[in-house]
């Protein structure tokens, strides 16, 4: 290998070396900074913090345009945030209590708010908003054009108001719409660091070395947590930011640090110095924790090339979090170590202490890797035979957003949404706003084009129901409302969407020079999902590419990074096959939620998490694995070896991410549940049935052609090595 090539990794080596043995001398001053750091970071964003913004918008996308357009044209309540108040009466809604009752509420809301639009079923424009029986009747309330996390305060009031009204006896009040929906109050980061504290403490066998861990793991998400808040002045940061942050966070420094504490305990009881230790630890473990944590922070910064405000604010709040992690790592930890010194195995399991990592052949994990090389071919069978079937469902995967259908039915959006849907249809939970631009026609002809255009709108066999056109007072812009015979999330609205835009519209509109845009929520649900099935193979095309290259330079070697790159896509494929098969397929009825289509959001996010975080446990194993095979020359004997001293402690490691992920599905959020039950599933599979198997019988079966790189390649490719 040329000189060259070996530099970065020379350099690598000493400037770890180095950091540790400066953080081990000074551990005082290391953490009275880290202390200083984590209060000024904390101080600065309370006083300079932005606050939390979901924008989930498509600028381009034909929803987007229309609801631009129906702001111009002066109708911006239509085109903003909205939802309902749902009135059920048995006497029916014309009873002079109901009528007074409901008139008094509605004029209550109105009062001293100028930038709510209410618009009562009481008036003669909005007879339509009576059911045909007369018992539901709805007021649309709309907010403008603002984020959600601004209309939440005004839809508080309008909840609030109900307090002071005297509801008639019999009479059932509900609030539609996302903006109304119950609050979730929901955190299991205190869950995951419980989950985490004891498995650590069981892998250790000390409260010290379970501590440490813990340690790194909070000092991270303190920084990290406050960088969400300052980062939320540049993008626009969702209100979920900080929880995934800490979730993540939590995950990759507990990590971090049981490799790097495990390396250390190994070198104490081979009878190095604790100085020593540390600067071995850091240099061997410490550098494959470099490594890895790089694959994390690509993987989440590919979620930029979704090019979605919300993902790239998520890209780079969460690669934030992960740098401040590893970055604890790499100086904390050596600090820490300096006071354990050869303490750390005291205040525990005392004969545990170092005991398993220096088992060597005699560990079941190196039998088990013994086994594995007897029987490749029927462990790969077995093992990608297994995977493959949990992958198969995504196959059939259907991207959509859910509904307040899917919400418990203590939520008051999803007992309006059933009255809704029992009075109107189920259309009425996902009206279509049709924005028509009448610049471009003839000023005599606009109000027989558009009587032609509402009634092929009223014809198509997908719409239930119409809204004659509203026109502006300039005759410049009008607005058609039209309600779906399906629900929103239903496959046969999505149908009628893509029809009326492709055939009703345009066949109505050739030759007339106006241009109609479909809009609404559900439209725009339709389009973000387009958009999101369309960047899905960039975004992973463009995150597989950079981990092969950086695996590639770490581990000298072709086949090594193109087998990870498989065997992280299976994980992630089983994952997504098990949300298909519980969420959109409801294998275990509502248990989880009510059916529907996989949130679009959440493969995105499942991917760009779980792929960093498994191509951590890739990078630990295979490390190991080339450390011996340096040393040894042997292929068979360094697999096992390898295996044998990272198994118990990447299980330990996934066993922690299970939990922490694993508090998702506790949550009331079928989103949330969604996700945890992805991420949770895919640190299983990757531990059990790749890590365990797949990895290993295929390293066995390719021999020393695991570690082959063409000469060309050799004298181009930077060495990054991590091995010892």
């Amino acid at each position: 290998m040329p000189a060259a090539a070996l530099l970065p990794v020379l350099a690598l080596a000493i400037v770890l070396a180095t950091l540790a043995r400066t953080c081990y001398r000074h551990r005082r001053l290391v953490i009275v900074g880290w202390i200083g750091l984590v209060i000024v970071l904390q101080s600065i964003a309370g006083v300079f913090g932005g606050d939390a913004a979901t924008d989930f918008n498509l600028p381009g996308s034909e929803s987007v345009d229309a609801q631009k357009l129906l702001e111009r044209g002066g109708f911006p309540a239509r085109a903003g945030i909205g939802g309902q108040v749902v009135v059920r009466a048995p006497q029916g809604v014309d009873d002079p209590a109901v009528k007074t009752f409901f008139e008094k509420y509605l004029g209550d809301i109105a009062a001293g708010r100028p930038g709510l639009e209410v618009r009562s079923p009481y008036v003669p424009t909005g007879r339509r908003q009576v059911s045909a029986d007369g018992k539901v009747a709805f007021a649309e309330i709309g907010f403008g054009d603002v984020t959600p996390e601004k209309a939440l305060p005004p839809a508080h009031d309008v909840k609030e108001l109900l307090n002071d009204e005297r509801v008639p006896t019999g009479v059932d009040v509900a609030f539609g719409g996302d903006i109304f929906a119950d609050e979730i109050k929901f955190s299991s980061e205190a869950f995951g660091f419980l989950a985490a504290a004891i498995i650590l403490f069981l892998a250790f066998g000390s409260v010290l070395a379970m501590g440490l861990p813990l340690a790194i793991a909070a000092f991270g998400i303190a920084c990290g947590l406050a960088l969400v808040t300052l980062w939320a002045n540049v993008f626009s940061v969702p209100g979920f930011t900080s929880s995934s942050v800490a979730i993540v966070s939590i995950g990759v420094g507990i990590d971090y640090a049981l490799f790097i504490v495990t390396r250390y305990r190994e070198e104490l009881a081979a009878g190095s110095e604790p100085e020593e230790a540390v600067v071995t630890a850091l240099s061997t473990a410490g550098r494959a924790v470099v490594f890895a944590g790089s694959t994390v922070v690509i993987s989440l910064l590919g979620l930029m090339t979704i090019r979605v405000a919300s993902m790239a604010s998520l890209a780079v709040t969460m690669a934030s979090g992960v740098l401040m992690v590893l970055l604890a790592a790499i100086t904390l930890l050596p600090a820490l170590l300096g006071f354990a010194g050869r303490n750390i195995d005291r205040l525990g399991l005392r004969h545990r202490a170092a005991a398993a990592e220096g088992s060597g052949g005699r560990s079941i994990w190196y039998r088990w890797s013994r086994y594995v090389q007897r029987r490749p071919w029927h462990v790969l069978l077995v093992g990608g035979v297994l995977v493959l079937a949990l992958a198969a469902p995504v196959l059939s995967i259907r991207l959509g957003f859910g509904d307040a259908g899917n919400r418990p039915r203590s939520d008051t959006s999803r007992r309006a949404y059933d009255l809704l849907a029992d009075g109107f249809g189920p259309g009425f939970n996902g009206p279509l706003f049709l924005a028509v631009d009448l610049g471009g026609t003839d000023a005599g002809a606009r109000q027989a084009f558009l009587a032609k255009l509402e009634s092929a709108v009223r014809a198509d066999p997908g719409v239930q129901a119409v809204v004659p056109p509203l026109v502006n007072k300039d005759g410049s812009v009008a607005l058609i409302q039209a309600f779906p015979a399906t629900s929103p999330q239903d496959k046969a609205t999505v149908a009628t969407v893509h029809r009326l835009r492709r055939q009703v519209i345009r066949d109505a509109t050739t030759g007339t020079g106006a241009e109609v845009l479909v809009g609404g929520v559900t439209p725009a649900s339709i389009d973000f999902s387009n958009y999101i099935k369309h960047a899905l193979p960039v975004f992973i095309g463009a995150v597989l590419v950079l981990s092969f290259l950086l695996l590639m330079a770490v581990f000298r070697s072709i086949l090594v990074p193109l087998k990870a790159v498989i065997m992280n896509l299976l994980s992630i494929g089983a994952a997504a096959g098990l949300v298909v098969a519980f969420f959109q397929w409801s294998w275990f009825g509502e248990l989880l939620g009510h059916p529907g289509p996989v949130e679009p959001w959440a493969p995105v996010i499942m991917f760009a998490v779980v792929f960093g975080l498994s191509m951590d446990y890739e990078v630990f194993l295979l490390s190991r694995i080339r450390e011996e095979y340096l040393r040894t020359g042997d292929n068979a004997s360094a697999v096992a070896d390898g295996l044998a001293k990272t198994a118990r402690l990447i299980t330990a490691a996934a066993a922690i991410m299970v939990f922490v992920f694993g508090g998702f599905l506790l949550s009331p959020d079928r989103g949330l549940r969604m996700l945890g039950m992805g991420l949770t599933s895919a640190v299983f599979v990757d531990a059990t049935l790749v890590r365990m198997l797949l990895v290993p019988a295929t390293m066995e079966l390719l021999g020393d052609r695991n570690w082959w790189l063409p000469r060309r390649l050799e004298r181009v490719v930077p060495h990054l090595g991590v091995e010892g």
